[in-house]
């Protein structure tokens, strides 16, 4: 059974930066792809950055919104994925969840996520 445990959300000034963990256990690492989404209050979980790698390399995308200032990233030794939010908006406030698929490959569709983690939430005030 594959866990994801998120870390790194909380309360920020509009114009800073968080930093979001993802940290995966229950089968080997090389072997995923992963995905972050987040849930507005009100609103429906949308996509935000999706990441598949290899120990050659690696593929990432971005939802329009965020293309620019959030940066998908995978630490292989760590078992773990990040997400780098910088010049965040208070638009950007929202639970915010990672997810793991069993195949690698790029997905920006829920439906194509195996696991997913319970969430961290982020917060900006402007």
């Amino acid at each position: 059974q594959v866990q994801l445990v998120e870390s790194g959300g909380g309360l920020v000034q509009a114009g800073g930066s968080l930093r979001l963990s993802c940290a995966a256990s229950g089968r080997p690492f090389s072997s995923y792809a992963m995905g972050w989404f987040r849930q507005a209050p009100g609103k429906d979980r949308e996509f935000v950055a999706a990441i598949s790698w290899s120990w050659i390399s690696s593929s990432t995308t971005y939802a329009d919104s965020v293309k620019g200032r959030f940066t998908i990233s995978v630490d292989n030794a760590k078992n773990t994925v990040y997400l780098q939010m910088n010049s965040l908006k208070p638009e950007d406030t929202a639970d915010y969840y990672c997810a793991a698929r069993d195949i690698r490959g790029i997905a920006t569709t829920q439906n194509l996520y195996d696991y997913w983690g319970q969430g961290t939430q982020v917060t900006v005030s402007s």
